[in-house]
């Protein structure tokens, strides 16, 4: 088994290269899916943010309402530490478990974590994969297809890892800059690279 972890800042075309490799064959464990997985209601980490941050965060239908959630944490950092406690332990459980269903198999394991330059993440890693574009380009995704506010789309994006942190943890680098062609060109390159790492 080999297990590439696949990162890149919010806007930069993480989903798009994940769904390149599936097409590969590649295996893809997908941190934000398990994330809101877990946040189904019912579900503990569901249960255990309703109990601290209260009603207000559940919606009309009963599921988490995810806008209210960051209202109340964007800007208190001793609320986002207490969300963090409730969600990142769970997750990363969650995540190193269906990693480790693949021990012993030939599998190639897309570990997709979008905070993995942060340090929140254990998992032993074959090799680590960037996805990088330009702030200017992330800015542009995220309010002219996501309709974020330029404002809360510049804040989301500061408060990451930056560019260098990310490129400082890569084994390769993948530019999704340009045309959707451009970045599809790019992944017998890296599939051939992904070949190469030692197995786990």
């Amino acid at each position: 088994m080999k297990v590439v972890g696949l990162t890149g800042g919010i806007g930069s075309g993480k989903s798009t290269v994940s769904a390149l490799l599936r097409e590969r064959g590649a295996v893809i464990v997908d941190a934000d899916a398990v994330v809101r997985e877990l946040q189904e209601p019912g579900m503990p980490v569901f249960v255990a943010m309703v109990e601290r941050f209260g009603p207000g965060i559940v919606a009309a239908d009963g599921s988490l309402d995810r806008q209210a959630v960051a209202d109340i944490v964007f800007n208190d950092p001793e609320k986002l530490a207490a969300l963090n406690g409730i969600v990142h332990p769970a997750v990363g459980a969650e995540v190193y478990a269906r990693i480790a269903a693949h021990e012993g198999t030939d599998d190639l394991v897309i570990a997709d974590i979008p905070l993995l330059a942060e340090g929140n993440s254990a998992i032993e890693m074959s090799g680590v994969l960037v996805v990088d574009v330009p702030t200017e380009t992330q800015v542009e995704r995220l309010v002219g297809s996501r309709g974020f506010a330029e404002a809360d789309a510049r804040a989301r994006i500061s408060r990451q890892a930056s560019r260098e942190d990310r490129r400082a943890k890569a084994g390769w680098v993948i530019d999704n800059g340009g045309t959707p062609e451009e970045l599809a060109a790019q992944i017998d390159d890296v599939w051939a690279w992904m070949q190469g790492l030692p197995d786990i």
